[in-house]
Formats: C-alpha cells, sequence, structure tokens
C-alpha cells in the first residue's frame, strides 16, 4: 500500500468519525439555560400545593403530569446533559423525539389541570413551576431539532 492510499484511508476514517459529531456551537448556552429552567421548575408549584419534586416522586397522584415530569428530567435534563458531552449526531434525534413527546404531554398535563369532569367547575389550574417546564421542554426540542437537521444530507 503506497503512502497515497494510506493518507486516503485516514482522511476518509476522519471525515467517517467528524459525520457522527455535532458543533451545538452557540446553542448550547441555550439549551444549558433551558435544563437549569427545568431544574429550577421543580421546587416550585405544579399542581395545587405539590411542587415538582413531589410529582416526580409520585405524591400527586396524577397520570400526565407525572410522566411529564420523568421525560422533562429523563430527556431534558439528563438526555441534553448527555448529548452535550457527548456531542454525537444521533443522540439530538433521541433527544428531539423525546422531547417531542413531552411537550405534548405537558400541554396535556396544563390542559387536564385546567378542566374537570363536571361542566359546573373548572380545574384547580396548573401551576408555575408547570408552565415554566413546559416552555423550557419547548425551547429544549426547538434547539435540539434544529441542531439534528443542520447535518449535512450527503454525510
Amino acid at each position: 500500500m503506497s503512502d497515497e492510499d494510506f493518507l486516503r484511508k485516514e482522511i476518509d476514517a476522519v471525515e467517517h468519525q467528524a459525520a457522527k459529531r455535532i458543533d451545538p456551537g452557540t446553542g448550547a448556552l441555550t439549551i444549558s439555560v433551558a435544563v437549569l429552567a427545568i431544574l429550577v421548575s421543580l421546587v416550585l408549584p405544579w399542581i395545587g400545593e405539590h411542587s415538582g419534586l413531589q410529582v416526580v416522586l409520585g405524591e400527586a397522584d396524577l397520570f400526565l403530569p407525572e410522566l411529564f415530569s420523568y421525560l422533562a428530567l429523563g430527556i431534558g435534563v439528563v438526555g441534553s446533559g448527555v448529548t452535550l458531552a457527548v456531542r454525537r449526531w444521533v443522540l439530538t434525534w433521541v433527544c428531539s423525539l423525546g422531547l417531542f413527546a413531552g411537550s405534548i404531554i405537558g400541554v396535556l398535563s396544563i390542559w387536564t389541570q385546567q378542566t374537570t369532569t363536571s361542566n359546573k367547575t373548572i380545574g384547580p389550574g396548573p401551576g408555575i413551576g408547570l408552565i415554566i417546564a413546559v416552555i423550557a421542554v419547548v425551547v429544549l426540542l426547538v434547539k435540539w431539532v434544529k441542531i439534528a437537521a443542520s447535518r449535512p444530507p450527503q454525510l
């Protein structure tokens, strides 16, 4: 094998490795702030007098807000942190899809807190922590989709 063939294989290997990685650029700061907003929302009220941390621990006994809290913490906080640390392109899509589901469930969580089965009374309403968490998850969704879709199609 000639030096030229060896050099070509080495360049192709480096190109292949670079194609798997992302560069979030300034979007990493926005992602970090949104993750911080999710963490701060855990100490604020989500449902009535229950804080976000109590919802995560299952003390509120409501399905949708609890599911949303798992997705917000699992994908929004842990998934975003791992993706920023590892910088793999496939993880951006995992975060995007998980946050898409989380944003829908989050909006449904807010909606279920505003409605009841009776047409005479309204629900207790969502707490400020739940609203902040849903907004942060939507911001994360937009940023991760933008980063994931930025990969050139030929790679």
